[in-house]
Formats: C-alpha cells, sequence, structure tokens
C-alpha cells in the first residue's frame, strides 16, 4: 500500500455504519498487549488510516471496557493538529476496531532508542507542540495523565501527534487515581494525594529532560528507588551530552514538587529556549 495515497478527506464517522469490508488492510504497525495497529486504506475515500484492532476477550479479561469507552469518547471529540484523530470504530464478536489517523514516521519513542537523544531544535520544537496540545485538552478540562516517548507519534513530516487517551479523564475536580507510567509519575501522585491538570505539565518536564539526556531524571533499579528519587527531587544533569542553560532552566521550572508553582503551559510558549529553538511549523527533520 502506498503511504502517500490519498489523505485530503476524512472518512466521516457520522454518516456511515463502518465495517471490516469498508479497509484494504495493510502492513503491521505496532503491537500491544491486547491488540494490533495496522496501516489500512478506506475503499470508498481512498483515505489513508491506522485500523487499531483489540481482542475483546482481553479487554474483557482485564475489566478494560469502562476505560476504552472513556477513552473512545474522549478522543473522538478532539480536534488539534498535534491530538491523533480518531475517526470512528466498529465491532465484532471477538474484536473492537478503532479507525485512527495514520502517523506515517510512527512513535517518538523510536527516534528517541534510535538517536539516543535529540537535538536541542528538535527537543524544543517537540515540546512545544506537545504544550500546544495539553493546552487544548486542559480547556475542555481533559487531563491526559501518561505522556510518554510511546504514546507520542510522529506524521510524515515529523509533526507531534498526541495518542493514547487510555488514562485521560474529563474532570475539573481534583483526581486520585494513581495511573500513568513509573517514570512519568508526579509527586502528588506518587504520595497518593489529588492531582489535577498539572500532573501533564510535570510530565512534560521529564520529557524535555528525557529528549535532551536519552533517560528520564529520577530512572532508577526498582520502583521503590524511583519513588523515592522523585519525592526527594533527586535528579541532576549529566556532564554529557552538552545541554544549554536555558533547556535545563525549562526543566528545573516544570520539575516543581508544589504542583500550583509549575511553569503553567502558556509560558512554556515564550520561554526563551522555545522561542530560540522551536520550529513554528511543528516540523521536524530526523
Amino acid at each position: 500500500m502506498d503511504e502517500n495515497q490519498k489523505q485530503e478527506e476524512n472518512p466521516n464517522p457520522d454518516l456511515y455504519d463502518w465495517g471490516l469490508k469498508d479497509f484494504d488492510i495493510g502492513r503491521p504497525l505496532g503491537k500491544g498487549k491486547f491488540g494490533r495497529v495496522y496501516m489500512a486504506r478506506e475503499k470508498k475515500s481512498q483515505y489513508i488510516c491506522a485500523l487499531k484492532v483489540l481482542y475483546r476477550s482481553q479487554v474483557e479479561k482485564y475489566g478494560l471496557l469502562p476505560q476504552l469507552k472513556r477513552e473512545m469518547e474522549i478522543q473522538s471529540t478532539l480536534e488539534h493538529p498535534n491530538i491523533l484523530g480518531l475517526y470512528g470504530w466498529f465491532g465484532d464478536d471477538e474484536r473492537i476496531f478503532l479507525i485512527l489517523e495514520y502517523a506515517g514516521r510512527g512513535e517518538l519513542y523510536g527516534l528517541l532508542s534510535k538517536k539516543g537523544h535529540l537535538t536541542e531544535k528538535q527537543a524544543a520544537t517537540y515540546i512545544a507542540s506537545l504544550a500546544k496540545a495539553l493546552a487544548y485538552c486542559h480547556e475542555k478540562h481533559i487531563i491526559h495523565r501518561d505522556i510518554k516517548p510511546e504514546n507520542l507519534l510522529l506524521d510524515h513530516e515529523g509533526r507531534l501527534k498526541v495518542a493514547d487517551f487510555g488514562w485521560s479523564v474529563q474532570s475539573s475536580n481534583k483526581r486520585h487515581t494513581m495511573c500513568g507510567t513509573l517514570d512519568y509519575l508526579a509527586p502528588e501522585m506518587v504520595e497518593n494525594k489529588g492531582h489535577d491538570y498539572s500532573v501533564d505539565t510535570w510530565t512534560m518536564g521529564i520529557l524535555c529532560y528525557e529528549f535532551l539526556f536519552g533517560v528520564p531524571p529520577f530512572e532508577a533499579e526498582t520502583q521503590n528507588e524511583t519513588f523515592q528519587r522523585i519525592m526527594k527531587m533527586d535528579y541532576s544533569f549529566p556532564p554529557t551530552p552538552h545541554v544549554s542553560v536555558e533547556a535545563k532552566n525549562l526543566v528545573r521550572l516544570l520539575l516543581v514538587k508544589d504542583p500550583s508553582k509549575r511553569l503553567p503551559l502558556s509560558k512554556i510558549l515564550v520561554h526563551p529556549w522555545i522561542v530560540k529553538n522551536a520550529d513554528p511549523s511543528g516540523a521536524c527533520s530526523e
């Protein structure tokens, strides 16, 4: 299947009852615990998309149906250039299919693993794009709660797309569910305190550090050691690779234990390091 085929018009999920018969299935794009993702082409429009196939037996076994429904409901309402589009869904007795926007370059995790770390221009561009996407979510009272390189995808021009809203929640009240991924957990989550939108801001500090140095700042051999390092704010900047003072300053402004004192998303976009290094178009070459 040609990845550059027609992508001008989205298939409209509101006007059609989708089925597997409507798609040509292409190469596999990824594999997860509960299913697989395939490149696909909607036959009528020739639109290239991604088809996420989840197995009902696995989803039900782990009690994830309510979480999946919430993810679908939230992601399908979001329209932003830095958020992966969810166009619709359908199912049969064994499987659930999600029709997703196709991100040609795959997970940002893959790029980070290949390169070891990113350039400051790449890192700043991705952080700026992420800040815009999360600001849009927060305006709609949505907290993502699981931002990490595996959940950030890149389109064919290298633009960042936030994906996987499985742990997201729509609420203007403080939440108490401990969720997300170990290295990215905010201190208030580790302490089982109430949390709000600022957990996403904390994660941006973790990601900024990881983009620049290749590892998350609180990484340790055991879960308990990681928790202890997060609680004590025990991190430092390695001497290599060389990273600018301005970049380190942004990390420090985001990795603040008191949620109310973290740099707001709106101020990330006007931080001197972002202004100097981020590509306004959001596109990034490898």
